[in-house]
């Protein structure tokens, strides 16, 4: 057994004085409070809270940081940087690139990273001779780098609603639903690897596909996640294909469910706020990112109202800072609605830490409980930056270099 204690740690029931941690292979057997010290015991700085999630990554897109964030433009000229730097990627040069992102996030408490994987195949949509090859990039960077994964393995199938893939896109797309289900099959779990399903966009995946990842998803109880409602441009497309918002197709083609993460919600209409919060579909943020590309503000207190989950992601590593995510989301509807105080503390705590780990597929772990995952994360009181901050808000002052 190895023991820990901490002036300061964030258990289930909210900040917590004189704790002491026990762990047996990994796993928290007992997270005492108002204990002192053992002989033995290893004392960590500052105060200490469960592992963070970053449930919302393309690792990447971490080659674009300090690149494409200069003039005018938006999300759709973004893009065009994106696809050309997609196009050049090979399995050897993404393992590199993820390892960085990874280790960036290892070094920012980040324990669990959720990948928003659609970078399947070589040039012109050509399959590697392991039709999985990038994915085990990933795999591997998650490994060495010392975090869990979360593989969000993503059916993506048109360019746009009723158009073909074109250029780098090309190699995003499986031909069909059934040949991505094919294709994912092939990849098992293990100890620190959990795999589970994307539907990349209503505009990249028709409804027919819907239903059959939303199918896989829920026969094999795998965690669901959507780009939902980023652009007002793919409510328009939506509602002039469909003559149905992107969230209310989804519902129709049975992917809105508990399992089911939406990310971003920038553009939710009243009623698919409704509709989420039903469903319990959890909604990922990703404050950082939605600044960079103009995205716009989600109506995350109205989500959280409606019965949606909240957690948090990095999506294009422009930012790897955690605690900022969290702290945004707050800062997001302070800007908003003109209003202070939607999200306590605690609230944002635990949409770092549970709710992400939850959304990703592994619900018992995020928290400083007995069986969850030993994953500590000690966040100094005594730098430049957290010196004469309360412990108890913390997450207002601190940030990764902390």
């Amino acid at each position: 057994m190895t023991t820990f204690w901490a002036a300061h740690a964030w258990l289930p029931a909210g900040l917590s004085g004189d704790v002491r941690i026990e762990v047996t292979d990994g796993v928290i057997v007992a997270a005492t409070a108002g204990t002192p010290p053992q002989p033995g015991d290893t004392r960590l700085p500052g105060v200490v809270f469960p592992g963070f999630a970053d449930a919302h990554s393309h690792a990447f897109h971490r080659a674009l940081r300090g690149r494409t964030h200069d003039g005018r433009g938006s999300f759709w000229t973004w893009r065009e940087a994106m696809y050309s730097l997609a196009g050049r990627l090979t399995p050897d040069t993404y393992y590199h690139l993820a390892l960085a992102t990874y280790a960036e996030l290892a070094l920012a408490g980040v324990t669990i990273v959720g990948e928003f994987h659609y970078l399947h195949h070589g040039p012109g949509g050509t399959p590697y001779a392991d039709p999985n090859a990038m994915a085990a990039a990933l795999r591997q960077a998650a490994h060495d780098a010392g975090i869990r994964l979360t593989l969000l393995d993503t059916c993506y199938l048109q360019g746009g609603i009723d158009q073909p893939l074109h250029g780098a896109q090309l190699r995003f797309g499986d031909q069909t639903a059934h040949a991505w289900a094919a294709r994912v099959d092939q990849l098992t779990d293990d100890d620190g690897f959990r795999l589970g399903a994307a539907i990349h966009s209503v505009r990249a995946v028709p409804p027919a596909a819907i239903d059959t990842v939303a199918a896989w998803a829920a026969q094999r109880d795998r965690p669901l996640h959507i780009h939902l409602s980023e652009q007002p441009a793919e409510n328009q497309a939506c509602l002039e294909h469909y003559g149905r918002t992107p969230a209310a197709l989804l519902a129709d083609h049975g992917a809105l469910t508990p399992r089911t993460t939406a990310v971003h919600a920038n553009h939710v209409t009243d009623d698919d706020i409704a509709l989420l919060g039903a469903a319990g579909t959890t909604i990922c943020a990703c404050p950082t990112t939605e600044q960079d590309l103009a995205d716009g503000l989600a109506p995350t207190g109205p989500l959280a109202a409606a019965g949606s989950p909240l957690c948090l992601g990095s999506d294009q590593h422009a930012v790897a800072d955690p605690l900022l995510e969290a702290r945004l989301i707050e800062h997001h509807e302070r800007l908003r609605t003109g209003q202070r105080g939607t999200f306590d503390t605690a609230a944002l705590v635990t949409a770092l830490t549970a709710n992400g780990h939850t959304a990703l597929g592994w619900p018992g772990n995020g928290r400083l409980a007995p069986g969850a995952a030993a994953d500590l994360v000690a966040v100094r009181t005594d730098t430049v930056h957290t010196t004469g901050a309360d412990p108890a808000h913390l997450i207002f002052a601190a940030g990764a270099q902390d």
